[in-house]
């Protein structure tokens, strides 16, 4: 056990921690709290595979060391040694990785943005496919979508708009919209043949994404007396009804000259209330953003500081490939990527990311 905590000396206050959470949880006088009881059950998920990996790793440790002492006494015994080394390095790597820092949001779901870029129509259109193409893959992730805002585009497609993405009851962690999507963010570059091109010829454009964390109300304070809000005649489709009233709604967040606008729904009350969420969204970023700078903690791989003209991934139509610029990963399948098979270049991005951490000796 000694060794143990040498080895993995932090995560004895971890177990503590542990422990201390389970007597709480326990608490049947917790749940008057609902909001600290989700708090503490979302930290005692975080800690369980930790835990276990720790336990894991322990047993392993001890395993080995009763090993030698047996094969000291009776030689035959030696040739399990092999096996008990291996379940204990095994166990090692997988405990390190456990203890990687994990982002603070990846237990969040996700406010996604996506806007039509270089390339008019066909960006509009293909800011379209990416729509679509996230929605299929929350659906095989069993996640919840809804579209927030958007403005149509007249050959079809959107200029931009707004989805979010909901993990259904409590995420597990690593397994939530953000955890999974938080390197989507950037520019996506589609080159193909457009369906007015009357000579055959590729263009290329691009739209972006951005990926926010979507804010509890609890973790961000907005004050109406910090908010100028406008109202404004939508001006997107929607039929007369939309077009006739003042339904649209501009939130400037004063203190961080912040502005979210919507026009999506018919409701005036409906679109402020689409707005403000947005707004937070936008708001938990730039706080994170601004405490990491302080911090002088590296996030170049993250999205908040993706330089928004950065080429991230491009989906090349007549060759059926995906190249994502970033890990140097390639996939012949565009159609079924864009179907939502998405889960062979996130894997990359996350293993990257891993690795970095790793390599950075960040634990």
């Amino acid at each position: 056990m000694t060794q143990a905590y040498d080895k993995f000396g932090n995560v004895h206050e971890l177990l503590d921690e542990y422990v201390e959470l389970e007597h709480e949880l326990a608490d049947p006088s917790i749940h008057s709290d609902q909001g600290k009881a989700r708090r503490l059950g979302k930290r005692y998920a975080e800690l369980g595979p930790v835990i276990a990996g720790y336990r894991a790793w322990n047993s392993a440790t001890e395993d080995l060391a009763a090993g030698r002492e047996m094969a000291a006494e009776d030689p035959d015994f030696a040739a399990e040694l092999p096996a008990l080394e291996s379940a204990l390095s095994q166990s090692e790597v997988q405990l390190e990785e456990l203890l990687l820092p994990r982002d603070p949001n990846d237990d969040r779901d996700v406010i996604m943005e996506i806007k039509a870029g270089v390339g008019g129509d066909e960006s509009a259109l293909f800011a379209g496919d990416l729509l679509r193409m996230y929605q299929r893959f929350a659906e095989r992730q069993g996640w919840k979508t809804e579209i927030i805002d958007a403005t149509d585009s007249e050959m079809g497609g959107y200029k931009d708009v707004s989805m979010a993405i909901k993990s259904k009851g409590v995420g597990e962690p690593g397994k939530t919209p953000y955890a999974k999507l938080k390197f989507e963010g950037g520019v996506h570059r589609v080159q193909r043949v457009p369906e007015t091109e009357s000579q055959g010829r590729i263009h290329t454009s691009a739209a972006g994404v951005l990926i926010l964390a979507e804010a509890d109300e609890v973790d961000v304070e907005i004050r109406q007396q910090d908010l100028r809000i406008d109202v404004f005649r939508s001006s997107g489709p929607g039929g007369q009804s939309v077009n006739t009233t003042d339904s649209a709604v501009r939130i400037t967040h004063i203190p961080t000259g912040i502005v979210v606008s919507c026009q999506n729904e018919k409701s005036q009350l409906q679109n402020k209330e689409s707005a403000l969420r947005i707004l937070r969204a936008r708001m938990l970023a730039a706080a994170q953003e601004e405490a990491d700078r302080i911090a002088s903690v590296e996030r170049n791989a993250q999205v908040r500081s993706v330089d928004r003209s950065e080429r991230i991934r491009t989906y090349n139509f007549p060759e059926n490939r995906l190249s994502d610029h970033r890990v140097n990963f390639k996939a012949n399948n565009l159609d079924a990527v864009l179907n939502g098979e998405l889960d062979g270049v996130i894997a990359a991005l996350l293993e990257a990311d891993k690795a970095t951490k790793l390599a950075s000796g960040d634990h």
